[in-house]
């Protein structure tokens, strides 16, 4: 069916009359509003059907005005997104953290420590820094000497 063909079938179509009782209805509600606009009572009382909107209802028509070009890759995205947060909750470790110092220790402790460091020191012995131990001072070489010797 062609636009033209659709057009003139409606032109043949007669026109049906607003039946009477909707007519007043629909006039005295209107100009109940024009009153009330010409009289400055808009802004304090009256509320119209788009300020009676919940904010749930305002959010969701920001949001779907803003995802509407691509609503299946806005929907997969925040998948990904929580399954990365699930991912990062469940991956958490589940021992309780130490945020309290630690209590000190007993003096009885801390001489166990020292007589144990001891005994270490006796075992190993007095640490003597041999000639092979000493770093030897790095003295710089002309550059063809360098290669001799890394090809010899």
């Amino acid at each position: 069916m062609k636009p033209d063909d659709f057009e003139q079938k409606l032109s043949r179509q007669p026109l049906r009359q607003v039946p009477a009782g909707w007519r007043g209805e629909i006039l005295a509600v209107a100009d109940a509003n024009r009153q009330q606009v010409r009289s400055g009572e808009v802004g304090r009382g009256f509320t119209s059907a788009a300020t009676r909107r919940s904010w749930f209802s305002t959010l969701n028509a920001q949001l779907s005005t803003l995802l509407w070009p691509h609503p299946t890759a806005w929907a997969g995205l925040a998948a990904v997104w929580i399954l990365i947060l699930a991912v990062d909750f469940s991956a958490r470790d589940k021992a309780p953290v130490m945020t309290e110092k630690s209590a000190p220790q007993p003096p009885e402790m801390m001489v166990e420590l020292r007589q144990q460091q001891r005994l270490l020191a006796e075992l190993i012995g007095p640490r003597d820094t041999g000639e092979a131990d000493r770093s030897k001072p790095l003295v710089p070489q002309p550059r063809s000497e360098r290669v001799e010797f890394m090809t010899a």
